[in-house]
């Protein structure tokens, strides 16, 4: 069995692929602090809560916090006896080309974003990701990554707009009923909504047109389906995008090693 372990700013997921299917997955609160013995006993109690009692032999990581790194490879060697696959090490290969400026360091999950991409959807492709951040990443018609686009996340603009200004509260997002709204919460969510609508309808219209032909829009991250209620700004959502592509990037690996 593989454990895919995604690490972002926020939240770290950890899914068991069995070769055909993920068994089930996990999600925590990343803290760079949590110790290999920690991340064992959380997810061992997690397994046993669901009745899943499975043998890891493999493992794969991508992470964005590279202080989270160390106490992961320390779980997948001291408690599955494996030495973890890591997204954005030399000894990891991709299957697909990075075809960016001399020097510039690629986000891990946004090559596994990409990877995923081109695996299910082939090239052309713009994969917007609502995490932390908003990415775009663009994939050439080979399944290149050539870049891309870093917004700021949809919650971190609402948290920024509540600590910046003493008098405006903390909302939660959502469609809001009307554009023009009555009371402040109802503005500050007309304000983020179709602010960010508006953000990814310009950029994808723009990317499309600087590349100057078709290309598919896919959208991922857990505030994805509310963007698309009413809207036609993706042609596909993907729930499981990122661990989709660890399993594709370690099936690339074992292959080719």
């Amino acid at each position: 069995m593989l454990l895919t372990i995604d690490c972002g700013n926020t939240n770290t997921v950890f899914a068991i692929w069995d070769g055909t299917a993920f068994v089930d997955s996990w999600r925590r609160a990343t803290n760079h602090q949590s110790t290999a013995d920690e991340y064992y006993t959380w997810l061992r109690t997690s397994m046993s809560l669901r009745g899943i009692d499975v043998a890891i032999t493999d493992c794969i990581i991508s992470s964005t916090v590279p202080r989270v790194v160390f106490n992961l490879r320390v779980l997948c060697d001291r408690y599955f006896d494996t030495r973890p696959w890591v997204v954005g090490k030399p000894e990891t290969k991709l299957p697909i080309d990075t075809r960016v400026d001399a020097g510039t360091a690629v986000g891990p999950d946004r090559l596994v974003n990409t990877v995923a991409g081109y695996n299910r959807h082939g090239g052309d492709i713009i994969i917007v990701d609502f995490g932390t951040a908003t990415t775009f990443d663009v994939a050439d018609s080979d399944g290149a990554y050539i870049g891309g686009v870093i917004a700021p996340g949809v919650n971190l603009s609402l948290e920024a707009l509540h600590m910046a200004a003493a008098a405006l509260p903390h909302v939660d997002i959502t469609q809001p009923l009307r554009v023009v709204g009555t009371n402040t919460v109802a503005c500050m969510q007309s304000g983020v909504f179709w602010g960010y609508v508006g953000l990814i309808k310009e950029i994808t219209a723009r990317i499309r047109a600087e590349r100057d032909r078709p290309m598919k829009v896919i959208a991922t991250g857990g505030l994805a389906p509310l963007f698309q209620q009413g809207e036609d700004l993706f042609d596909a959502y993907e729930e499981d995008l990122t661990m989709h592509g660890l399993t594709v990037i370690h099936k690339y690996n074992k292959e080719n090693t």
